[in-house]
């Protein structure tokens, strides 16, 4: 199957064991992000990034300028190695990582986790690209991506086992949009995927048309 299909079929499940109080929450923390309007906000395609430096899982400096000096960049922001739709996105990416090296792009996965737990994610689905550690949000900010959780939510998250306080070192419970890009080798962005609904992320297929 295909990521789309992949995540209506994990969002069908889980809305059959997820009470419906919590789903209602869940819902509206979405809805609430529309009538803010933060997609018209998020840097897109014509736009040109800022720059991007930052600690891979092993805690080494990567600077995404540096890699747009040889190859243009396919460039994906996630919530954390805590969240399944983000888990099942990576993987994909994963899959098709061949394809996309061989269409000249290099892969970089961004989320406000430390690179503790980035790397924890990296291991845990046996990733190969670049995962990037972006502490306080500073580059998804950059992007005008980023939104605080509502308290009730953050408080669903934590009946879930979910802490993103200690995923992402701070007390925040700030997380960017989904959101991806294809950077050309000048900086500029010919490609955006922007989506205030959790559940769903750019096909990896999309992206490799798009390339």
């Amino acid at each position: 199957m295909s990521l789309t299909k992949d995540l209506k079929a994990y969002a069908d499940l889980s809305a059959t064991k997820i009470p419906q109080a919590s789903q209602k929450v869940m819902g509206a923390a979405i809805e609430q992000l529309r009538t803010e309007k933060i997609l018209a906000q998020a840097l897109k395609k014509g736009n040109k990034i800022p720059e991007i430096t930052l600690p891979n899982a092993n805690g080494k400096q990567v600077s995404v300028q540096d890699i747009l000096k040889e190859k243009k960049v396919v460039l994906s922001f996630y919530r954390g190695g805590w969240c399944p739709y983000c888990n099942l996105e990576l993987k994909a990416l994963q899959n098709v990582l061949p394809e996309i090296e061989k269409n000249g792009a290099t892969l970089v996965a961004i989320s406000p986790e430390t690179p503790d737990h980035s790397l924890s994610t990296t291991e845990k689905n046996e990733l190969s690209f670049q995962v990037l550690s972006d502490k306080d949000n500073v580059v998804a900010k950059n992007f005008n991506l980023t939104f605080a959780l509502p308290d009730e939510l953050v408080e669903i998250y934590k009946s879930f086992n979910i802490d993103v306080e200690t995923s992402n070192g701070n007390s925040d419970h700030e997380l960017p949009i989904s959101a991806t890009y294809i950077i050309e080798q000048d900086g500029t962005i010919s490609y955006d995927y922007l989506e205030e609904d959790y559940k769903k992320r750019a096909d990896p297929q999309d992206i490799i048309n798009q390339l």
